[in-house]
């Protein structure tokens, strides 16, 4: 008899639907597992065997084959244990087989016969709402996948549970949504005295999603600064937090199922490597730069990372999804998040500061931001200086503005783009306008475009610099909730591309 469980195969965050097929066969007694397995899923065939007799259900003396169909499609993990197991229960008549076949499943056996968790619950439930079958998934990762309120879960806490369940013996009760985990204490704006500039230029990249690129001697308020990013931004809406949580599903960084409506911030050491950046290793798993969908990448002490990792770069912030493309794996993910990058202005940090600056002064400033490529620098859409603060001014300066007013300012400005974009797929915010729309949506005043024009020719912006300026003056000009871009709004986004950079005069 050829009996058939459903499970699912991970590309990035796609779930591909996949059938272990077991069938009982003459012949000498083997328990054989084929279809591209890794070694995790060759191993499955002792765990099934020792769950089954914790159970004491003793396999025939008869050639058991398992197929995991589309036989050409790479199967790695541990979640192919359940499927495996309920397959050859259905083959063996134990369980009914027109009832698994209105599920998917997946979970790791223990050799007692527990359900281990695994990664990848919420994807898995995605993929089990759109074919129509409920999910069953180990206990702990229940809460997780009944996020997707489209599929019944049943989170069994062993195989005996499982099998009950498929037999009508003791139906399990669907599972609950996890909480929604609180954020944790943010960093108030209002701790920054000073560096004004700096907190516009950081108001108006958390307004558009537009890279922000920060130099400065050490000590200056760069990192202090980039640690208060997440709480200027709005919370995630359900989509995107769906979005995210599908990736972190995949990473095993959901707690407990919870689902965060707080922006990532994910800031890698400068050490970090290809694919610690991108995505890869075993399985092409993903990387930081997709950890941080729809957040925030902080990037300290920017040249200090390897060149690879820096060109790496340029592609994902274009096109907001990364290819990893390996010899046994090609997976895309998405990746659509705000760079957030800071740097010295040289080796020793003290460019700026002739009393302490080195003998190699300005060749060392040159040197060390040299190792940011001009095709990567172009891509920062908002480019600043941060100096330092006397250490004077620190007693007497007045607190600035909280996050919590600021916020209410990102907000709005993030409202409108809602709004403006609602009819357009693919595009959310300013970042992400491009060709005739953003023609359409911030094409300045007469005022705005002479000046622009007269830009463009003294510092030979490209045409990327061009649309940015763009981008980011119609962002101004939604934080000033202004319909149409006008000079003030095209001088000051010129004036955050034009301090450092290609673009930079002399």
């Amino acid at each position: 008899m050829l009996a058939c469980a459903r499970t699912v195969a991970f590309e990035g965050v796609q779930a591909r639907t996949v059938e272990a097929q077991c069938i009982l066969s003459p012949g000498l007694p083997a328990f054989h597992v084929v279809g591209l397995p890794d070694k995790a899923v060759s191993e499955a065939r002792e765990r099934v065997r020792a769950a089954l007799a914790s159970l004491s259900i003793a396999l025939p003396p008869k050639r058991i084959t398992v197929n995991l169909s589309p036989a050409d499609l790479p199967k790695e993990g541990s979640h192919f244990d359940l499927p495996i197991a309920l397959a050859l229960l259905a083959a063996l008549e134990i369980i009914p087989a027109e009832e698994l076949a209105r599920t998917v499943s997946l979970g790791e056996l223990s050799l007692d016969g527990a359900l281990v968790p695994v990664l990848g619950a919420l994807p898995a439930a995605l993929a089990a709402a759109e074919e129509g079958r409920a999910l069953i998934c180990p206990q702990p990762c229940g809460a997780e996948a009944a996020w997707v309120g489209a599929v019944d879960v049943f989170a069994p806490g062993s195989l005996i549970e499982a099998i009950r369940h498929l037999n009508g013996q003791a139906p399990l009760r669907r599972a609950a949504p996890g909480e929604v985990v609180a954020d944790a204490g943010l960093r108030d704006l209002a701790d920054v005295k000073g560096q004004e500039r700096a907190r516009r230029a950081l108001e108006i990249a958390a307004a558009g999603r537009h890279h922000l690129f920060m130099a400065g001697s050490p000590g200056s308020g760069k990192s202090m600064l980039a640690a208060r990013m997440p709480s200027i931004l709005p919370p995630l809406s359900a989509a995107e937090a769906l979005e995210t949580s599908m990736i972190h599903s995949l990473a095993g960084l959901l707690d407990e199922g919870g689902i965060s409506r707080q922006r990532p911030f994910r800031e890698p050491h400068h050490t970090a490597s290809v694919a610690a950046i991108t995505g890869g290793g075993r399985g092409a798993k993903p990387g930081e730069i997709s950890l941080a969908h729809n957040g925030v990448l902080f990037m300290d002490e920017f040249p200090e990372f390897p060149r690879a990792v820096l060109e790496t770069l340029r592609q994902p912030i274009e096109t907001g999804e990364v290819v990893v493309a390996r010899a046994n794996a090609h997976v895309r993910y998405p990746c659509r998040f705000l760079l957030l990058a800071a740097a010295n202005p040289c080796k020793c940090g003290f460019l700026t500061e002739p009393a302490r600056a080195c003998a190699r002064v300005p060749q060392c400033g040159e040197d060390y931001l040299g190792r940011i490529s001009g095709p990567l620098m172009d891509r920062f859409d908002l480019r600043i200086e941060v100096p330092p603060v006397a250490w004077s001014d620190l007693d007497h300066a007045a607190p600035g503005e909280g996050s919590a007013a600021v916020a209410e300012r990102v907000l709005a400005a993030r409202a409108q783009q809602a709004a403006r974009f609602a009819d357009r797929p693919g595009v959310r915010l300013n970042a992400d306008a491009e060709g005739a729309l953003l023609d359409e949506i911030a094409t300045p005043d007469a005022e705005g475009k002479a000046l622009l024009a007269r830009a463009a020719e003294r510092f030979g912006l490209s045409a990327r610099g061009y649309h940015r300026v763009l981008r980011v003056a119609r962002t101004i000009a939604d934080l000033d909730a202004s319909e149409g871009v006008r000079q003030p709004h095209v001088a000051e986004a010129l004036g955050y591309r034009l301090t450092i950079g290609p673009d930079r005069s002399g």
